[in-house]
């Protein structure tokens, strides 16, 4: 493995992209969705008809919401590539049959486009990486003999997620959006369960997974997955959305496949934002060995059962419609 002070490791004899470096979707009030973000912990920036979101104290922008005419919908996915490696990445596209587009309507012109098998446009940047280049330790508060440890209600702060861990996409076809994923942006499978999902990581050193895919009948955003530092902080955002009266969700649990503690939360129109703790974490040195998980696997190891509304694509309607 070569690397660069440690930030910029690469998988040797390997081209791919590095970073899932933006997500980008559309809702019908742009002022809920700041409100959600905000009461969610992050920096949410207004530009104009978008709100960009950030996280506190990292200078990246790692999503944006634009105000659309419609339901809420995915418009796109942006994801970069070393600078001496984009050319190779990008020319994947030609030899793969895979043709190139115009950019999309609410980005720039930077970088090569083209769209995935669901017709969800893809952006491929030169850029530096934003995905983690190690793992962080975990942060164990320890307890001192004689002393309350936990934190008083009035006491316990705001939870602040530190960066985006991932997102999970709706696929109708999991395989065949893996496969195209590997192929030509260099993704690799991590772990899956039959055709129903499936988690792909970062050949230059990422957590467990950037990218997933769960079964639907069409495309749409699933979940945005965010990194807090401690499994108090997973409990704490959960309260801090029950206490903005955002009511829906599921955990505190942890799941199999990625080991993360979780809470999801809902937002108003039907998808869901992570609090997402202690992920696995594939360096560029380790061969990942991907395995087939049993459906009871797939969710999660241990806490309340998902609900109903968990696995539903609110975007397959108007998609057809249209």
């Amino acid at each position: 493995m070569q690397t660069s002070a440690m930030t910029s490791p690469r998988r040797a004899g390997t081209t791919a992209v590095h970073s899932l470096h933006r997500f980008v979707f559309s809702v019908p009030d742009l002022d809920k969705a700041a409100d959600f973000y905000q009461a969610f912990g992050l920096d949410v920036r207004r530009e104009g008809d978008r709100i960009d979101l950030y996280t506190y104290g990292h200078p990246h922008r790692w999503g944006s919401v634009y105000r659309g005419n419609g339901p809420k919908r995915l418009e796109y996915l942006s994801f970069a590539a070393y600078p001496d490696d984009f050319e190779a990445v990008t020319g994947r596209l030609a030899a793969l049959h895979v043709p190139t587009t115009a950019p999309h309507r609410l980005a720039g012109d930077e970088g090569v486009w083209f769209a995935d098998p669901e017709g969800i446009p893809i952006q491929v940047i030169a850029g530096a990486k934003v995905s983690p280049a190690a793992k962080l330790a975990a942060e164990i508060a320890a307890s001192v003999p004689g002393k309350g440890a936990a934190p008083s209600r009035s006491k316990a702060g705001i939870v602040r997620p530190r960066r985006l861990s991932h997102v999970l996409m709706f696929t109708s076809d999991v395989a065949r959006s893996t496969h195209f994923y590997a192929d030509v942006l260099g993704l690799r499978l991590s772990d899956y369960s039959g055709e129903f999902i499936a988690f792909m990581h970062g050949a230059h050193s990422s957590d467990h997974h950037m990218l997933a895919f769960a079964k639907s009948d069409g495309p749409g955003l699933h979940h945005s997955s965010w990194d807090v530092g401690t499994l108090d902080d997973v409990g704490i955002g959960m309260q801090q959305m029950l206490d903005r009266g955002h009511t829906y969700g599921w955990g505190v649990g942890r799941h199999v496949i990625g080991s993360n503690y979780f809470y999801y939360v809902r937002d108003p129109w039907g998808s869901f934002a992570e609090y997402s703790y202690d992920i696995d974490f594939i360096p560029a040195d380790v061969e990942w060995r991907a395995q087939d998980h049993p459906m009871e696997d797939a969710f999660y190891v241990w806490g309340p059962p998902p609900p109903d509304y968990f696995i539903q694509n609110h975007e397959t309607a108007p998609r057809r419609a249209a």
